[in-house]
């Protein structure tokens, strides 16, 4: 099934999609090791969703709705690089489509030693109403980093939002030790991976 681009679909329809997309490219079966540590008997490749031109604007539609429906008032979204940058930039098109303005930014693993010395990139988050990004999680190393390195440069983290929840406890730790609600559009259940 391909749907015309040009079309927006109904969340539910958009939902659906998405989670066809996802089993259908992402789920790579076999032994792997994540980038956590672990060794899982499957891999869900995001990349092949958040970089695909279909793809991409359903993620950008999930992940807005998921944040709307749960409260979420924020004005840029984004995570650490590499994972985070095509969500936040599916997130910025969708809410551009809508006539919102919702800026994205990037999270380098380690601030710059040059330059201006940066560790977060894009327009200012100081004072902004910021959500953490990421494709999935396993254990939520990445998206705490980013949200020290985003308080660190004065942005009020709200919430962290994750396309795919491995049911690895990430949800639960990001919780626990950022103190905002981590959110998901997919479970691996939904996903049949259980």
């Amino acid at each position: 099934m391909t749907s015309d681009l040009s079309t927006v679909l109904s969340i539910e329809a958009a939902r659906e999609r998405l989670r066809d997309l996802i089993s259908e490219l992402a789920v790579v079966r076999g032994k792997v090791t994540l980038a956590s540590g672990l060794e899982a008997d499957y891999y869900v490749d995001l990349r092949r969703i958040t970089l695909h031109h279909e793809a991409s604007r359903l993620v950008g539609q999930v992940m807005l709705d998921l944040l709307d429906r749960n409260g979420i008032d924020f004005d840029a979204a984004g995570g650490l690089t590499m994972g985070a940058d095509p969500v936040g930039h599916a997130i910025m098109r969708t809410a551009g489509d809508n006539d919102r303005a919702i800026d994205t930014f990037v999270v380098r693993k380690a601030q710059k030693s040059y330059g201006m010395g940066r560790q977060v990139e894009g327009p200012e988050v100081s004072g902004r109403n910021v959500v953490v990004l990421e494709d999935t999680s396993t254990t939520g190393g990445s998206a705490l980093t980013a949200v020290e390195a985003l308080r660190e440069a004065g942005a009020n983290v709200v919430a962290v939002a994750i396309i795919v929840d491995r049911a690895t406890g990430a949800k639960e730790r990001i919780e626990e030790s950022a103190g905002v609600p981590c959110l998901y559009a997919y479970s691996k259940s939904e996903l049949g991976l259980d």
